[in-house]
């Protein structure tokens, strides 16, 4: 007879945060009123209005950049890279000391787990401020050259509002660029939070701008003449339109974009190590990842065995609120989000796919959606091709390794995979094979901040992270 187990509700205290009833732009080293309208980021566990924030208009966002070119030319760029890096080494260590400030903050704004934001978010985000803070004094060894482009602009998205920002912000710092910054309009409240932190850390003004808004400020920003980089994490529909916009100018791009990563069990992997990696794969964060293990491909022979105790983990799975210290599963970031994700879901179902989700009671309020797997999916279905961007897993199965590598292939997208398998040769072999920016061996969703990440095809270009990162902010040794 199994042990069932309940569990008190352990939450997380809000009274560590200030949320202020309305935020503006910062820019120039001071928050100041937007030109635009404003608009509202909400609570998506709760669907409670948190605060009103400023949209940025063209006139906003021309600002910003004036103030980023001041800074750059009369100040950062002529700044030592030893003097660059106690800016942010000063700014990684305000991070873990407001860490868990931060923690709750995420997870209020964007709905994730508060053990996640906690446990995995902050500490990533301080550890590439210190990583690239290393780097500020020694890019000679970089293989990049020692030049920066100048002003950096930069738009995220809602998924990992404040890891996204240090991705971003961290190497550009480094490397002697000055940063105008827009995140996602449903996840603004971190990254106005770190400005505050700018301002703690005594970073000269106009270094850091954080402009927010919606589509119209990410296109003012995209191109407006004098950025000389842009950098952008989301859709692979909106990478395409940034390419589009920026093509025949001199502007540097680095495009991290969707994915439909497979991961990958064969038949002699340690099967329940495998089904963590799964769950890890697919349900972190929701499933709001771009490298997401949204694919899984099983061998036929073991398929049935995994597919029951896979179920078996995913009951044990506790959706809720996400300040709750024992949830595992938090809240879709907006409605919009969870349309998407529900249509999806209805036309794998309606193309034949036999869908099983789990057992779970889901809040009145807020937006939420249970832990779901379709077996039984072809290549053809569009729960296989398309990126779901939810906690919704796809199952295939193959026979061999080399139906595994084309089936894995067989998509657009190129960003991460996941091999399972007892077999070191097989595990280089495969990783040679796949078409994918990472490969992870016996685990998945694992990050560092010296390794890099990015992907092929529609998943974009470009690396971030580890000394690749610097390649996209500085202008080369031959240039």
């Amino acid at each position: 007879m199994s042990t069932v187990f309940e569990y008190a509700p352990a939450p997380e205290s809000r009274a560590i945060v200030d949320i202020k009833p309305s935020y503006g732009l910062f820019i120039d080293g001071e928050f100041v009123d937007g030109t635009g309208k404003a608009f509202k980021t909400v609570n998506p566990a709760t669907e409670e209005v948190l605060a009103e924030v400023a949209e940025a208009s063209d006139a906003d966002v021309d600002a910003a950049v004036k103030a980023a070119r001041r800074a750059y030319t009369r100040v950062w760029s002529r700044m030592s890279g030893s003097e660059r890096a106690k800016y942010l080494y000063r700014i990684a260590r305000i991070i873990q000391e407001r860490g868990r400030e931060l923690a709750v903050l995420e997870s209020i704004d964007n709905g994730k787990p508060i053990k996640e934001s906690r446990d995995v978010d902050i500490p990533v985000v301080a550890a590439h401020f210190f990583y690239y803070a290393g780097w500020a004094d020694k890019l000679k060894y970089s293989g990049y050259g020692e030049t920066p482009l100048g002003v950096a602009g930069q738009v995220i998205p809602w998924n990992f509002p404040l890891l996204m920002l240090a991705w971003k912000i961290a190497p550009a710092l480094a490397c002697g660029n000055t940063v105008v910054l827009k995140p996602a309009e449903t996840t603004p409240l971190t990254a106005l939070l770190f400005a505050e932190i700018c301002q703690q850390a005594d970073l000269p003004p106009g270094v850091v701008n954080i402009v927010t808004g919606a589509g119209d400020t990410g296109r003012a920003i995209v191109s407006h003449p004098d950025v000389d980089k842009v950098a952008f994490t989301g859709s692979t529909d909106v990478g395409k339109a940034i390419a589009r916009a920026v093509a025949g100018s001199n502007k540097k791009v680095t495009l991290e974009l969707g994915g439909k990563a497979a991961n990958i069990v064969f038949d002699d992997a340690p099967l329940d190590q495998a089904v963590e990696g799964i769950v890890n794969g697919i349900f972190f964060n929701q499933g709001h990842v771009c490298c997401a293990g949204s694919r899984l491909l099983v061998q036929e022979s073991v398929a049935d065995e995994v597919m029951e105790r896979l179920k078996r983990r995913m009951a044990t799975l506790r959706v809720g609120d996400p300040l709750d210290k024992n949830t595992d599963v938090g809240a879709i970031n907006s409605a919009e989000q969870l349309a998407k994700i529900r249509e999806l879901s209805d036309i794998g179902e309606a193309e034949g796919a036999e869908r099983w989700s789990a057992p779970c009671e889901l809040p009145s309020n807020g937006y939420w959606f249970a832990p779901t797997v379709f077996t039984g999916v072809s290549q053809a279905h569009r729960i296989a091709r398309e990126e779901i961007f939810g906690p919704v897993l796809s199952v295939l199965t193959f026979r061999t390794p080399s139906e595994a590598v084309e089936k894995a292939n067989n998509t657009p997208f190129g960003l991460s995979a996941g091999v399972w398998t007892d077999k070191g040769s097989r595990i280089l072999s495969m990783a040679n094979r796949l078409r994918a920016g990472v490969v992870w061996a016996n685990t998945f969703n694992k990050f560092d901040p010296t390794s890099p990440f990015g992907g092929y095809k529609e998943s974009g270009y470009g690396r971030e992270g580890g000394r690749h990162g610097l390649e996209a902010y500085l202008k080369g040794e031959d240039s």
